[in-house]
C-alpha cells in the first residue's frame, strides 16, 4: 500500500526537510520500512513476518517505489495574480527513490509551508507515471489517497457519468484515486465548474463531500457487481490549506483499514528549532534555537505511520472514522455511517 503524510496548522510553519526527509521513520523512508504502533504487532507477534494477519502483512510488505509527490500551500500567487487571494498549492512529481531525489531534497530544505502533503505510491496496477502519483490538485483543494477503490474497472464508466465536466477534464491520470478525487470536487462543488475550485468551503461540506463520494462508490459497485464486489480501503485526506479532512475507512464487517494516526504534539519534535529529536530521547537537537519552554503554534500531522519515536504522541484513527481539522486547528474524530449491506466480503483473506 501507498504511504501518506499532511501537515497543517494556523500558526506554525513546518520545514519541509524536517517532517519529509530527516527522521529516521520520515515518509521519505517508509518506501520499505514500517513504524505501526497500536496496529502491529498483533498479540505476542513482534515481527511482520509473524502475523497471521494476512491482509496486514500484503499491505506492509511491499515497496513503496511507484512515485513521490509533494504539494504544499504557498501565498505567492497572491503577491503576483490579480484574482488570487490566500495560499494556492505548488506540486512537485517525480519517478525517483525520495532518500535520493536532489531536487525533493534541494526544494525541501529550503521551503517552509503552514499545509504540506506528501505521498509516496505503490500501484495497485495502473501506469507509473508522474501523472499518477499523488497528490492530486484541483484550484486550491489538494487530495491523496492510500488504499484502493476495488472492482475498479467495472464501475470507472460509471463513476465517470457523475463528474462535472470539468473534474472529468482535469482527470490526467488512470488511477483509481484521481477518479475518486474527481468526484469528491464534483461532490463539495455540487457539480460546480472550475472557478468553483477556488472557493473555500466549510468544514462540514468538505466532510459531507467525501462521505458521499465513498457512498456513491459502494452504491456503484453494488450496482454492477452485486455479491461479487470486495471491499474498499479508502484511507483518503484532503485540504484547502486552511481545513483537512481524513479519513480510514474498508467497508468490511470486522477488518482493519490501512493504518492512519494523527498527532497534535509530534510538530514540536520534528521541528529543529526547539528541543528534542524525531528519533529517540537520547539523541540530543544542537540545532534547537528554542528553550524547553518556548510554547509551539497549533498545529496537526495527519499519517500512514507515526514519524517520532514517541508512541504517546500519536493516536490512531478509529476505523471507519473521519478526522477533520477546522481552521482554527481543532480536530475532532467522527465515525461514518453507512448501511451495513454495503460490507463486502475479501474471498482472498477471509
Amino acid at each position: 500500500m501507498c504511504r501518506w503524510f499532511a501537515y497543517i496548522s494556523p500558526e506554525e510553519p513546518c520545514l519541509l526537510s524536517d517532517v519529509l526527509i530527516d527522521p529516521v521513520n520520515a515518509i521519505s523512508k517508509q518506501c520499505s520500512e514500517h513504524y505501526l504502533p497500536k496496529l502491529l504487532p498483533h498479540g505476542e507477534e513482534t515481527e511482520l513476518v509473524e502475523s497471521k494477519d494476512a491482509l496486514l502483512k500484503m499491505r506492509n510488505s511491499l515497496l513503496n517505489m511507484d512515485g513521490l509527490g509533494v504539494a504544499w500551500y504557498t501565498k505567492a500567487a497572491e503577491d503576483y495574480v490579480k484574482d488570487v487571494t490566500g495560499q494556492r498549492p505548488a506540486l512537485y512529481k517525480s519517478q525517483s527513490p525520495p532518500i535520493s531525489d536532489f531536487n525533493f531534497r534541494n526544494l525541501s530544505s529550503n521551503t517552509e509551508t503552514y499545509c504540506v502533503f506528501a505521498h509516496i505510491r505503490a500501484s495497485s496496477g495502473s501506469v507509473v507515471t508522474q501523472v499518477n502519483s499523488h497528490p492530486f490538485v484541483f484550484g486550491r483543494h489538494v487530495f491523496m489517497h492510500n488504499g484502493s477503490i476495488s472492482n475498479f474497472t467495472n464501475i470507472r464508466r460509471d463513476m465517470t457519468d457523475l463528474f462535472s465536466y470539468d473534474a472529468y477534464s482535469n482527470v490526467l491520470g488512470s488511477t483509481d484515486s484521481e477518479h475518486a478525487a474527481a468526484l469528491y470536487i464534483t461532490n463539495l462543488t455540487k457539480n460546480g465548474t472550475k472557478d468553483t475550485w477556488e472557493k473555500e468551503y466549510p468544514i462540514s461540506d468538505m466532510l459531507d463531500a467525501m462521505k458521499q463520494t465513498v457512498l456513491q462508490i459502494m452504491q456503484l459497485q453494488q450496482k454492477q457487481l452485486g455479491k461479487n464486489a470486495t471491499p474498499n480501503s479508502l484511507n483518503l485526506c484532503t485540504s484547502d490549506g486552511k481545513k483537512m479532512v481524513a479519513i480510514r475507512f474498508r467497508n468490511h464487517a470486522t477488518e482493519q483499514p490501512p493504518s492512519l494516526y494523527w498527532s497534535e504534539f509530534a510538530g514540536r519534535t520534528l521541528n529543529q528549532k526547539y528541543p528534542g529529536h524525531p528519533d529517540g530521547a537520547d539523541k540530543v537537537n544542537e540545532a534547537a534555537t528554542k528553550s524547553e519552554n518556548d510554547k509551539i503554534g497549533k498545529h496537526t500531522i495527519i499519517a500512514s505511520e507515526p514519524t517520532t519515536y514517541d508512541e504517546s504522541e500519536w493516536h490512531l484513527i478509529t476505523r471507519n472514522c473521519a478526522l477533520t481539522v477546522d481552521e482554527f486547528g481543532t480536530e475532532t474524530e467522527i465515525p461514518i455511517e453507512y448501511d451495513a449491506q454495503f460490507n463486502a466480503v475479501d474471498p482472498g483473506y477471509s
